[in-house]
């Protein structure tokens, strides 16, 4: 029980912490989008780091991302600890990028304003407009910052069961929409469980599989294949 409260209270008050630094640049008057995203991601990445290092968690990437950006990176969902995992794998590319979350994430009274300030880009699912308004989001970004990724869990849901869940169209729409490559991303653990018992004595690996491009018409069944290989080769 301790255990499990020391965590949270060091992550959300570094989480504090980092909102302060997120609001420097969210709210700088004379920064445009480029640099403001290149600053947002690196200090979003800093705070993985520390969490990371907090819990004795060590990320093993197997396989590259690509040099290139301009890339949707579609990723499976069952813990808070996949953005920290993800962010870890992020910064070692010096890739800048913001994560796509559900409109209600924003609203929470305890992360509302870290996912607000370090510039995650909210999607209402039950609104025309909204949806309307996030894919012109999106495009605005994307004109403006060619340095430019964007992050997702096309699940739209952590998913408790076996493999992945069914994935939601949005991912290979914001794909086509926006000209993105697909580049698709396993993480190779069970991460409520490696979250619920951190942090470590000894370091604890988490494996993170890096795919090949996979087109936005084949989408679900690419991503599938992809993660049922490499679930079959560690069984």
């Amino acid at each position: 029980m301790l255990k499990n409260l020391g965590k949270f209270m060091f992550m959300i008050e570094l989480g504090y912490k980092y909102i302060t630094i997120f609001k420097k640049t969210f709210f700088h008057p004379f920064i445009t989008l480029k640099p403001a995203y290149e600053q947002l991601s690196k200090d979003r990445q800093s705070y993985s780091n520390k969490v990371l290092d907090f819990l004795n968690i060590e990320v093993k990437l197997i396989g590259e991302l690509p040099q290139e950006n301009k890339v949707l990176y579609i990723m499976n969902h069952r813990s808070l600890l996949d953005i920290i995992v993800m962010e870890n794998v992020f910064a070692r590319f010096e890739k800048n990028g913001t994560w796509i979350a559900k409109q209600e994430l924003f609203e929470s009274p305890i992360y509302g304003k870290f996912f607000e300030y370090s510039g995650c880009i909210s999607v209402d699912l039950e609104s025309k407009k909204g949806l309307i308004s996030f894919f012109k989001t999106i495009r605005k970004t994307f004109q403006k910052v060619n340095t430019m990724n964007l992050y997702m869990f096309p699940e739209g849901e952590r998913f408790g069961g076996e493999g992945i869940t069914k994935l939601q169209a949005g991912a290979a729409k914001i794909a086509k929409a926006n000209k993105l490559t697909i580049i698709p991303i396993f993480i190779n653990e069970k991460m409520e469980k490696v979250f619920e018992n951190a942090p470590y004595a000894q370091t604890t690996t988490v494996e993170v599989h890096v795919g090949s491009v996979i087109a936005h018409e084949t989408l679900e069944t690419e991503y599938i294949d992809f993660v049922n290989t490499i679930r079959e080769k560690n069984s």
